[in-house]
């Protein structure tokens, strides 16, 4: 098994600093020591140059105000991978997307299926959006912890629109419809799921 590179091993540690100081619900702490825990493993490397979309036209302009430096640390150490990266689109199955959606957003799996780190235990990644955009209702059956870098509001189950604010943290149950919107600031967060939970369950829709 090939040996995690050193900058994305330096992005995983910041990461799990950050999720570890931000992330206060029971479900999720107890979520991200199982994703943390199978991280000091590393999978099979994905060679190769990245790709971007319209979206990423917004990476510059990414703002953490106030955050705090374990939130700018984590930035900066994404920021040395994310050329490596290959962006994608997400399809609007639910009809509930803004006009701007497909040039607005961009996905990027930096660990998991189609990412740095090719593995299907853990998913690992970041959503850019762009001003001014919703993000269409969806869900799946891994579930999810979010920690938000900027501003932005989001939406799960049946709950009011609500904004986590810049270091924001909140859990997502398997199967649990979700979305977000950008304000008129681009909105971006990190994201992990666990497709299989420690006890050997694979949750399913």
């Amino acid at each position: 098994m090939a040996e995690r590179g050193d900058q994305l091993q330096l992005l995983v540690d910041a990461a799990h600093v950050a999720f570890d100081k931000h992330a206060h619900d029971p479900q999720a702490r107890r979520s991200l020591s199982q994703v943390f825990s199978a991280l000091q493993v590393s999978g099979k490397q994905r060679p190769g140059k990245g790709s971007r979309l319209p979206a990423c036209q917004f990476l510059p302009t990414i703002c953490l105000g106030a955050g705090s430096q374990l939130l700018r640390d984590l930035h900066s150490r994404f920021q040395s991978i994310e050329p490596h990266l290959t962006w994608r689109r997400r399809q609007d199955t639910s009809g509930t997307a803004s006009g701007n959606f497909e040039d607005g957003h961009a996905n990027a799996m930096i660990i998991g299926p189609g990412g740095l780190e090719e593995r299907d235990d853990v998913w690992f990644g970041a959503t850019l959006m762009a001003p001014n955009m919703r993000y269409p209702d969806h869900d799946h059956a891994p579930e999810e912890v979010y920690l938000v870098m900027t501003a932005g509001e989001f939406q799960h189950g049946d709950s009011a629109w609500f904004s986590p604010g810049i270091g924001g943290s909140f859990y997502n149950p398997p199967g649990i419809r979700h979305a977000m919107r950008s304000t008129d600031q681009p909105l971006f967060a990190f994201w992990v799921l666990l497709p299989k939970r420690s006890d050997g369950s694979n949750p399913e829709l």
